[in-house]
């Protein structure tokens, strides 16, 4: 139940609006960025706050979405609030691409370009000015939410789905020490060998492959200096991606093995 609408600048933000739950509030609020001093374009992305950040800082949960889509699909399907509520934690979920920068070729596919970021900084001179997708969601991003909301940035942690379980990882294994924690839903565990991987890396960083490993959660797994990080990959043992094989699950839980970084990892019968 929609309950007030307010309009709020903070920093280039505008607030949309709140929603509150039977008497609970469920602080839903939609912001777009200005322009992104990282991607030179509008970003649009969407913070939930919990009944405790009323109080006092919260821990912070970015989420990161799959190929095609937006920072809605989440937020409006996922059905977050009451967990999120109960912990109380704060919720950020950005955009998956810069969308209307006006680059030749950007609307042409559903798995590259628009709503298929990849989640990395692009080299290539068509995307490198773009495209950078990875400083957006691990410093831009971060920096304007710790500045402008009740969050508590010692308590962080980043998850998501298909190409964005494959965002989550490459942040957390890129940046020891950042997140607490990291979770993927059915993610894409080693793109150098898949060919939605193939095809983003070699669009967004060319054919020079040594680059692709530096945004490959498998790849970086093996250099990981620490074993302190919470790992879960929760995928469906149906799931056609994986028997594709787009997602390759077992490649990185054979390199945290070998490296005795311990990764929960649950098949679902689904």
């Amino acid at each position: 139940m929609l309950t007030r609408s307010l309009i709020l600048d903070i920093k280039s933000l505008v607030l949309c609006f709140f929603l509150t739950n039977e008497g609970q509030f469920f602080f839903f609020f939609l912001f777009w960025c200005l322009c992104s001093v990282e991607l030179k374009c509008k970003m649009k992305f969407a913070v939930y706050l919990p009944p405790k950040a009323e109080t006092g800082k919260c821990p912070v949960l970015y989420w990161l979405s799959g190929l095609t889509c937006t920072e809605q699909n989440f937020i409006s399907k996922s059905g977050y609030h009451q967990a999120a509520s109960e912990h109380g934690l704060v919720v950020i979920a950005p955009d998956t691409s810069p969308r209307g920068c006006n680059i030749k070729g950007e609307e042409d596919s559903w798995d590259f370009g628009t709503g298929a970021g990849f989640y990395v900084d692009a080299t290539e001179d068509l995307w490198k000015t773009n495209y950078r997708m990875y400083s957006y969601v691990t410093k831009e991003l971060p920096q304007l939410v710790n500045d402008n909301f009740p969050v508590d940035p010692q308590r962080m942690s980043i998850f998501g789905h298909s190409m964005g379980g494959h965002g989550a990882l490459i942040c957390a294994l890129k940046n020891p020490g950042k997140y607490k924690s990291v979770s993927a839903f059915a993610p894409l565990c080693n793109p150098v060998l898949c060919r939605w991987g193939k095809k983003a890396f070699t669009g967004y960083l060319g054919t020079d492959q040594s680059k692709w490993e530096a945004y490959d959660a498998t790849c970086l797994v093996k250099s990981y200096p620490d074993s302190q990080l919470d790992i879960l990959i929760d995928q469906g043992k149906e799931d056609e991606f994986l028997s594709d094989g787009q997602l390759l699950p077992d490649n990185f839980i054979a390199a945290c093995t070998e490296k005795k970084i311990p990764v929960v990892f649950r098949l679902q019968e689904a």
